[in-house]
């Protein structure tokens, strides 16, 4: 198949639209089930190369949690503890495979992002994978193949309508990509650089200290941010992404939207999130929301109105601005990554808030002295790549 003739571009007024290969090759790509559109390929084609990267960096399976062109969150397959199963909403399903916890981790880093979201998988996608999927508000997926039960589980989603596309792993592009706004072509290289311990060398503050599992982290941010939305910065902790500030004006607004997401997933651990009991029958994705109300400064205004009846047996006690304080103190050692250079040292103090230890940024501004010396101040290991990741 050389195009593919879609329903419409970004928006339904937006016809024709299709997507074809300029030098008349084949396409790619198979559609398995249901009928992408145009951003879904979008979603699925940024995804793929974040989990193929991911893998080829780590050796581990590799999933993302695509919305609008960037991830809601990335993650690489390692096991997931009792508390982590249990607030991803899988502590229900038993023993995981590695793609499956992979993908849980990328799904419940930020589960209000990820509803509705458009998933990549570095591996064939299995039955543990699948019955995840099965379960979640979700437009598609992309993998490099499917296991057959599988692939039923999927194709039956969304009445038949989900959208499941299967990509030729040995695919590579062309080393020059264009694109056309307003009429105009743009033409560049392709961003082909490789993310690897080298890159992570140039240590500059005086805690040289980067331990083996911060360098993955260190690496799974730089990935991360190599296909989201510049500006952009993404927290990391235990071989996942738990913060991602896609697409800001500012870099320090960035650093605040991903470590308010960060800190989020951290107070979803907190005993008081974990012991709250919700009324039968509740869906997910109202859990999700009451979870975020109650961790946030609303739901003062909730428990004013009365509404906590409708979604918990028990009225919960207040979570305090001091109790959440004293729990997110408790959440150490997260890497962080930039795509750009910090300008100001108030980054690193906004990142300190969120457990931050291991930073890497390309350097470069006039003021990396004062970046450096607020990491100092602190104790943080902070390396700078020499490389900038913008991604538009």
């Amino acid at each position: 198949m050389k195009e593919l003739e879609l329903k419409y571009g970004c928006n339904p007024n937006q016809k024709p639209s299709k997507i074809f290969m300029e030098n008349g090759k084949e396409l790619p790509i198979t559609v398995l089930g249901g009928r992408p559109g145009y951003i879904n390929f979008l979603d699925a084609f940024n995804g793929w190369q974040l989990v193929r990267e991911l893998k080829r960096a780590t050796g581990l399976p590799a999933a993302a949690s695509f919305k609008h062109v960037s991830p809601a969150g990335a993650a690489v397959g390692l096991p997931l503890d009792d508390t982590l199963k249990k607030i991803y909403w899988v502590d229900d399903m038993g023993e995981l495979s590695p793609l499956a916890c992979a993908y849980a981790r990328a799904r419940g880093a930020d589960r209000m992002s990820s509803f509705g979201d458009f998933i990549s998988l570095s591996e064939v996608c299995d039955v543990d994978t699948a019955r995840i999927i099965k379960r979640e508000v979700s437009d598609g997926v992309i993998a490099p193949g499917y296991e057959p039960e599988a692939l039923e589980i999927l194709k039956a989603k969304k009445n038949g309508n989900y959208c499941v596309i299967q990509i030729d792993e040995s695919y590579e592009p062309d080393p020059i990509e264009r694109k056309q706004v307003f009429g105009i072509t743009f033409e560049q290289g392709r961003n082909e650089l490789v993310i690897d311990d080298a890159l992570l060398s140039n240590v500059v503050t005086r805690n040289k200290e980067i331990p083996e599992q911060a360098k993955i982290d260190l690496a799974i941010s730089l990935i991360t941010l190599k296909y989201t939305q510049s500006n952009s910065v993404c927290y990391v902790k235990g071989g996942q992404a738990i913060g991602i500030g896609a697409g800001q004006q500012s870099r320090v607004h960035c650093t605040r939207l991903a470590g308010q997401k960060a800190d989020n997933w951290f107070l979803r651990q907190a005993p008081q999130v974990l012991s709250l009991q919700f009324v039968d029958g509740i869906k997910r994705a109202d859990r999700d929301n009451a979870i975020d109300v109650y961790i946030g400064e609303e739901y003062m205004d909730v428990l004013a109105d009365g509404q906590w009846e409708k979604t918990f047996k028990v009225k919960p006690p207040v979570f305090t601005r001091e109790e959440k304080r004293a729990w997110l103190d408790r959440m150490t050692d997260v890497a962080l990554g930039s795509d750009a250079f910090f300008p100001f040292g108030d980054n690193i103090e906004r990142a300190r808030k969120s457990g931050v230890k291991y930073i890497a940024e390309p350097g470069g501004s006039v003021r990396d002295d004062q970046v450096i010396a607020t990491c100092d101040k602190y104790g943080m290991a902070m390396v700078f790549t020499g490389i900038r990741l913008f991604h538009h």
